[in-house]
């Protein structure tokens, strides 16, 4: 495993290439993510968010050892050479613990990120942007900084072989979209962006680790763009030209957070304007939902008696609604919609769960490798409708599943011309 990758691209002197990171736990994406790496031979970076993993195992139940010999096992599964990944740690931070005092909420996350760095994860982001229970609102710049230059020194002192890279920012945005419709975002302004640099600069320094301030590879701010629970702010490259000049006076490169959904061309303009590190993980699962929802479809019309994959999924939203309930606002109605189909994609949390795991092996169980009618893809997995007829995309449900998370990967891997 090796940071040389991300090392690089901050200090380019061109704005065309990029890297994708793929924030996820789930199996598929991984997989998916790791067999387009192979066959691109380019480097692959995989991120986990603080919720997903941590010491105390977060919502997968896995701590940061667990979640790298996971995708170290799937990397072996597709073939992947595992010293071309690259593990990353997002939003290190106090944010799981906030409802605490700030000196117990950072406590817990020195320990998470001495976690992280034990473990070998190299691309961290340091992210103490939250007020925690007894801190003013919002929180002053100056003291994210000194909490951010605080966990990376804990990082390097539990970092073993090559030394992790940091990507800093305050103006981070809410992890996994926005909670409510979003018209419009005013990207950072220029001065913000050198400010955070300069904070950082100088906090690190009292920290007595200028060595990490220099692998700092990345600058989180907001280019302009975001998803709510049912729309999509797109990129305006226009709206951040002053945005984009201000990298020639910091070497380093922007990392964009949820790039979710954005289109093709949104995703290279980006790119091309020093949006480098492109970040995406609900567009990804949100994916994976549909293929599984339209191969659900397909098994009702095949299979007499059917139990449905979405009626199930709906029971255990409905037992267990902590994941969704203070997400998804409305009638009943409304809220029943946005349980499956909103964009944030909470319905992500639940594929772990014991009875919806039994109800998509029980459905692949039922489909298994026989090719699925044509009619049938037409009609419910339209987007893979073309690459069938064309036979380059076999009709089973696994690699129908694949193809269908492996499209919106194809757009990012265009947009970066990922680095090999």
């Amino acid at each position: 495993m090796t940071t040389q990758p991300l090392v690089a691209l901050a200090h380019r002197t061109d704005r065309r290439t990029g890297i994708t990171s793929v924030c996820s736990a789930h199996p598929e994406v991984v997989g998916a993510a790791l067999a387009l790496g192979r066959r691109q031979n380019t480097v692959v970076l995989i991120e986990a968010t603080c919720n997903q993993v941590n010491q105390d195992g977060g919502y997968t139940g896995m701590r940061p050892t667990d979640f790298r010999r996971f995708v170290e096992d799937t990397a072996a599964v597709e073939s992947f050479d595992a010293t071309r990944l690259i593990l990353g740690g997002d939003h290190l931070g106090p944010n799981p613990w906030k409802h605490l005092p700030a000196e117990a909420a950072m406590e817990k996350a020195c320990a998470m990120i001495a976690a992280y760095a034990a473990a070998g994860f190299k691309k961290l982001h340091l992210d103490a942007s939250m007020p925690c229970s007894d801190d003013p609102t919002p929180l002053a710049d100056a003291t994210i900084a000194t909490r951010s230059a605080r966990l990376a020194a804990v990082a390097e002192a539990h970092a073993k072989g090559e030394p992790p890279v940091y990507v800093i920012g305050t103006e981070v945005p809410i992890p996994g979209g926005a909670l409510e419709a979003v018209e419009h975002l005013t990207p950072t302004t220029p001065a913000a962006a050198r400010a955070t640099y300069e904070l950082h600069r100088a906090a690190f320094a009292r920290a007595g680790i200028p060595a990490a301030f220099a692998r700092i590879v990345g600058l989180v701010v907001q280019p302009g763009v975001e998803f709510g629970n049912e729309n999509v702010v797109p990129y305006d490259p226009s709206a951040a030209t002053g945005l984009t000049a201000a990298l020639s006076a910091m070497p380093l490169v922007y990392e964009a957070h949820s790039t979710d959904y954005q289109t093709a061309s949104a995703l290279a303009a980006l790119v091309r304007d020093g949006f480098a590190i492109l970040k995406v993980g609900p567009g990804l699962t949100f994916t994976l939902r549909e293929a599984l929802y339209g191969l659900d479809l397909i098994a009702a019309e095949l299979f007499a008696g059917h139990t449905s994959l979405r009626a199930t999924l709906e029971q255990v939203m409905l037992a267990q609604p902590g994941h969704w309930s203070k997400y998804y606002p409305g009638s009943p109605d409304h809220r029943r919609l946005q349980r499956h189909f909103s964009y944030s994609d909470r319905i992500r949390y639940y594929w772990t769960e014991p009875v919806a795991a039994a109800a998509v092996a029980d459905l692949m169980a039922r489909l298994g490798d026989t090719n699925i009618p044509e009619p049938l893809i037409s009609q419910y997995l339209a987007a893979a409708y073309p690459a069938v007829m064309s036979g380059t995309l076999p009709r089973t449900a696994p690699a129908l599943i694949r193809a269908a998370i492996t499209r919106v990967l194809a757009d990012y891997s265009a947009a970066c011309g990922d680095v090999a």
